[in-house]
């Protein structure tokens, strides 16, 4: 399991053989669409139909913000210099109004849909569809008395899970980013290919994966009022530690028990593990470190330590000479 979360914190792209200035059309473009275009060397070409208006800006969240040209057919083009391998939001900015493009497919990131470019990786296909057995991805929606309310979450089944009625299979807890949502791992992250390449060559075991909603607020609890203030502000820190710890009791007193009840699980710590990406590591830390009778695998990829408590319990544990139960199978990896 330690395999598979280091694996699926690779960035993922589709891969195509492309020579610089051979641009196509984005993998992640909706269906017919030409622009945006990539190239071999990572450039993107963005191309906008607004003859009426002014003034028309691109506006990459990792990349270039910048004025586009307006072409004699009405269109708005702008080229970027190459970007690195990976997923890119931005959206365009026409006449001060801040929109996703037409061409390209909408992803949730940055607590909005936008649009974003996939660049590709050269000579990687290890996130590529392949001829291999193919798990499935299932959406749910669970109960949860912290809550108050129904939540959703995507869970990924190996392949043969319905076949193999008797088998069951280790769980991976699989966080997102902040600003992002349970869907970012597999439709950005392609989380569930990796996984059938890694099953099917061997290097990872058949597991369950279930990736949930990270934000969280206790029934009854208003939202807080945080109006310029902020981030770093005590009133914004405040607000994230009690949504880290309303997540915290979602996940141990709801999905938990609910994906055990649901799903052919081995409902144990051993076979239990959680990883997550920035914000999520943020959230695997404080609830793996709080719970380490529920989980044996911590995997933190870029994760903060800003809103939790198990920053005071990993100190704690460290310095005074215990070990976690069962350390041998208890292993971090940020």
């Amino acid at each position: 399991m330690k395999r598979m979360g280091l694996a699926l914190v690779l960035a993922a792209s589709v891969c195509s053989a492309q020579e610089p200035g051979d641009f196509k059309p984005a993998t992640t473009n909706v269906w017919g669409a030409e622009y945006p275009r990539v190239d071999g060397t990572g450039k993107v070409e963005i191309r906008i139909k607004a003859p009426d208006a002014t003034k028309v800006r691109v506006n990459f969240w990792s990349g270039p913000k910048a004025d586009m040209v307006k072409q004699p057919d009405g269109y708005w083009t702008f080229t970027t210099p190459p970007l690195v391998p990976g997923l890119h939001y931005y959206t365009v900015v026409v006449d001060g109004g801040e929109f996703a493009d037409p061409g390209s497919h909408s992803f949730f990131g940055g607590s909005k849909h936008a649009s974003a470019v996939e660049v590709p990786e050269p000579g990687s296909d290890y996130y590529d569809i392949r001829e291999v057995p193919h798990g499935q991805v299932r959406e749910v929606w669970y109960h949860s008395k912290v809550t108050g309310s129904w939540r959703h979450a995507l869970v990924y089944l190996p392949p043969d899970y319905d076949a193999a009625a008797k088998t069951r299979y280790p769980v991976l807890y699989l966080q997102h980013g902040g600003g992002e949502d349970e869907t970012g791992w597999v439709r950005q992250g392609r989380a569930n290919f990796i996984l059938d390449n890694l099953i099917a060559a061997g290097t990872a075991k058949p597991m369950i994966v279930v990736m949930a909603y990270g934000y969280a607020r206790r029934a009854g609890v208003p939202a807080p009022d945080l109006t310029g203030k902020p981030f770093g502000s005590p009133e914004v820190m405040k607000a994230m530690q009690e949504m880290t710890a309303a997540f915290e009791d979602d996940v141990t007193q709801a999905l938990i028990p609910f994906v055990d009840a649901t799903y052919r699980t081995i409902a144990d710590r051993d076979h239990r593990a959680m990883a997550g990406l920035s914000m999520g590591g943020m959230q695997t830390f404080h609830i793996t470190l709080n719970h380490l009778d529920l989980f044996s695998h911590v995997g933190g990829f870029s994760g903060a330590w800003c809103c939790t408590s198990s920053r005071s319990s990993v100190i704690t544990l460290l310095t005074s000479g215990r070990t976690p139960p069962n350390p041998r199978s208890c292993s971090t990896t940020s």
